[in-house]
């Protein structure tokens, strides 16, 4: 659920020129602390349908919807995902009023998409950032009022359940901070809808300290994160300190550009583009990474015909494969 600012080393233009790059898009992708506030998970939007889901995720109540990933690509388009069948479905054109660059995005239980909108000055420095909800169901978008300090303006973010096969979840981010380089990111934070405020909880640790990191959560209360080093590092979060426990090496991985992260079904999926300016004929690689078994899988999909930046999947998703 990210991409690196603009005035990193590659991916030179590709923010400034949202919409305007050469990757073409695929209309079926078949190419290839929880709170009560008024910006709570939900806001008033509602999934993409389906009343009485699987059952496949943790807790009760989730729709089919919301055991879907959700992605985000650089052409600004909405699209669900189905892993198991290897099958995008475009949603449709995010539709919120802003001048700002969509950058990531997190699902909530009800299926309801959190994307972070960034402004950034083509020098190399953010100078805004805002949080929108998103519909699954039709793109549609609305502000909300949560702020988002200095430093913070460009975002990870996932949502974790706060305990194991609950259904209170917190949505957390990892802040990329003024630049993009090693040393730069403020750590770890969580959204308190009820201040609709962030709460920095503290720095990654070890050699991941400072570093820019993509979340992705499950139901049964864990937070994971993606970190652009070379090799690509995966990492489990502790949700309290924001230490990273045993992170993973995955050096068949390429350090992207463009990049997104989720968990589905006992897997995590790495999504991972270079520069579009650089290689125009290249767009988003999915690999699939099985931490139980350490395989990584990088043929899983490949030039899947538009490039993703953002990412998301809600705790209903399954934590096994479906069987």
């Amino acid at each position: 659920m990210n991409r690196r600012s603009c005035a990193a080393p590659v991916f030179v233009v590709g923010c400034l020129l949202l919409g305007a790059c050469s990757a073409s898009s695929n209309d079926d992708g078949s190419g290839g602390d929880s709170g009560s506030g008024a910006d709570g998970p939900g806001g008033g939007f509602t999934g993409s349908g389906g009343g009485g889901g699987s059952g496949a995720g943790p807790g009760s109540g989730c729709s089919e919807a919301a055991e879907l990933i959700y992605v985000l690509s650089l052409e600004n388009d909405l699209y669900s995902f189905r892993p198991d069948v290897k099958q995008f479905t475009k949603i449709g054109p995010l539709e919120c009023q802003t001048a700002m660059q969509p950058n990531s995005m997190a699902i909530d239980r009800n299926a309801v998409a959190w994307v972070n909108y960034v402004q950034n000055d083509g020098l190399g420095s953010d100078t805004a950032g805002s949080l929108f909800q998103v519909s699954t169901a039709d793109a549609s978008c609305q502000p909300t009022t949560i702020a988002l300090p200095p430093n913070w303006y460009r975002l990870g973010m996932g949502f974790a359940t706060d305990e194991a096969g609950g259904t209170a979840e917190t949505l957390f981010v990892a802040g990329t901070g003024p630049g993009i380089g090693a040393g730069t990111s403020p750590g770890l934070g969580r959204i308190d809808f009820s201040t609709s405020s962030l709460v920095p909880i503290g720095q990654f640790t070890g050699g991941l300290s400072g570093q820019s990191g993509e979340l992705t959560g499950t139901g049964d209360a864990r937070l994971f994160g993606f970190f652009t080093t070379t090799p690509v590092q995966v990492s489990e979060i502790d949700k309290a300190t924001a230490a990273t426990n045993a992170p993973q090496s995955l050096p068949a991985v390429e350090t992207p550009a463009a990049w997104a992260f989720s968990f589905w079904g006992g897997d995590f999926y790495l999504y991972t583009a270079p520069d579009p300016t650089l290689d125009p004929t290249r767009t988003t690689n999915v690999t699939r990474y099985d931490p139980e078994g350490g395989t990584t899988d990088t043929a899983y999909m490949t030039n899947i015909g538009f490039i993703i930046v953002g990412a998301g999947v809600s705790t209903c998703a399954p934590l096994e494969p479906p069987k």
